[in-house]
């Protein structure tokens, strides 16, 4: 696992990467790494991502460093051990409500002592290698990231004792989903909403979490790094891919 990525989630150092939501091609990694990015997400909760083709997408990434995660669609153990077993650098979990769930995500996420996830060696995520399980055990505890996403208003309720668990190394806005949750969909600019996002910011700067978000401007980088987020994922590749075409057959002379 990549360990400098960890580093800097833990120092909350300034990290860019993109979601991918429904191209999972295998150029896809390679595409992602040219463009500058420490990081991938590959999504399972709504692009329909199959975890046998993570685990090809997880092999490419990790062979040319870009450090491969996947959002898992629900909190589960099976989604989660099996996750890491194919080869995730990080787990992105939807939908967290309260310190009870995010412990229950440590506890997948790690190996005893710090948790309770089940060994098997010699697979994708040590690259099929006959190294020794204590190494592989303890490299693993120490690198994961785990990415917990606060989208709706048991997690905003609960931020701060979610935030202040050892282990969970980030805390990821899903901000549409929150917006409607909320109760202004999509109204970015509006006051509830931006106070959820000032109540998130605080629980990350009191107990050292990075922060996090998918962005899809250049505008939107500039505002989310404003306000104190330090990882940021380029996302939808559909959006930006349709947004690009849409733009040069516009502009056409």
């Amino acid at each position: 696992m990549n360990e400098a990525l960890k580093k800097n989630f833990l120092h909350r150092k300034p990290i860019r990467g993109a979601m991918i939501f429904d191209f999972f091609s295998p150029g896809v990694p390679y595409v992602i790494k040219n463009s500058g990015c420490e990081f991938v997400i590959f999504d399972m909760e709504h692009g329909g991502l199959a975890l046998d083709k993570f685990k090809e997408l997880s092999l490419i990434s990790n062979s040319i460093s870009l450090s491969p995660m996947i959002r898992i669609p629900e909190i589960s153990y099976n989604y989660v051990a099996r996750a890491l077993d194919l080869g995730a650098n990080g787990i992105m979990i939807p939908m967290v409500n309260n310190q009870k769930e995010a412990l229950e995500i440590v506890k997948y996420s790690k190996y005893p002592p710090l948790g309770r996830r089940g060994a098997g060696f010699g697979f994708a995520h040590n690259e099929y290698k006959q190294d020794n399980p204590i190494d592989i055990i303890e490299n693993a505890n120490k690198n994961l990231i785990n990415i917990i996403q606060i989208e709706n208003e048991s997690g905003l309720k609960n931020v701060e004792e979610i935030a202040k668990i050892d282990n969970v190394d980030c805390l990821w806005v899903g901000h549409f989903d929150l917006s409607n949750f909320l109760g202004v969909p999509g109204q970015f600019n509006s006051k509830l909403y931006l106070d959820a996002i000032n109540r998130i910011v605080m629980a990350g700067e009191k107990y050292k979490k990075s922060l996090g978000i998918m962005v899809s401007t250049r505008q939107e980088i500039d505002f989310y790094s404003n306000l104190g987020f330090n990882v940021i994922a380029v996302g939808t590749e559909m959006n930006l891919l349709a947004n690009k075409i849409s733009d040069l057959i516009k502009n056409k002379s």
